[in-house]
């Protein structure tokens, strides 16, 4: 497994940047970055999910789903990587290498913080089958041992059980209750917050 800070950017024809080639695996899952080529399989997995996702993001641009969005996308998630402040992979089946969601770091923070943000999603057909609680641990795992993080938070709606459950199924703590915290489905929703430390990991 390879990853971490200060990894090299790609470069592929016409300009096109490409994340680095890292794959973390899970017990049933591998996370590796997104690449151009995913957008097919990537928008195909979010359209049939629409309604089962929506809910729980933020609203959905009317070009969500277009190849132009999905690439100004992975730009914005390579210069994440290469400023150190994100870290976005997709979520892979490990048996037939099916596409089933995604998941990755945000809003990450280091001086005396050493904090980053988690947030995932899985396609409908997928959930509830435990591939998203590897997924999450598989992350965590990264973000301790390659990133060198102290402390990863992760924030819910109050009314998503599954996602309450999975976060304190793998070790995260709930600390507070967020009002207004984040502008989901076009309305200001409350959250929980939940963290776990290095500490908790190990």
């Amino acid at each position: 497994m390879n990853g971490g800070r200060g990894r090299v950017i790609g470069f592929l024809k016409g300009g096109m940047v490409a994340l680095p080639p890292v794959r973390v695996e899970g017990a049933h899952v591998y996370l590796r970055p997104p690449a151009a080529r995913d957008w097919r399989a990537w928008a195909a997995l979010r359209d049939e999910s629409r309604d089962f996702l929506k809910p729980w993001e933020p609203a959905w641009p009317a070009d969500a789903l277009g190849r132009d969005a999905y690439l100004r996308r992975l730009k914005r998630q390579v210069q994440e990587w290469r400023g150190d402040e994100g870290y976005a992979f997709l979520i892979f089946r490990r048996d037939d290498d099916a596409l089933i969601g995604g998941i990755g770091f945000s809003n990450v923070r280091r001086g005396v913080s050493q904090t980053a943000s988690l947030g995932y999603w899985i396609g409908a057909t997928h959930a509830r089958r435990g591939h998203m609680t590897d997924a999450v641990r598989t992350v965590t795992g990264f973000g301790f041992r390659q990133l060198g993080l102290h402390r990863i938070e992760a924030a819910c709606l109050p009314t998503n059980e599954p996602s309450r459950r999975l976060l304190e199924r793998v070790g995260f703590v709930r600390e507070g209750y967020a009002r207004a915290y984040l502008k989901i489905d076009n309305r200001w929703a409350d959250h929980l917050l939940y963290a776990i430390l290095r500490e908790d990991w190990e």
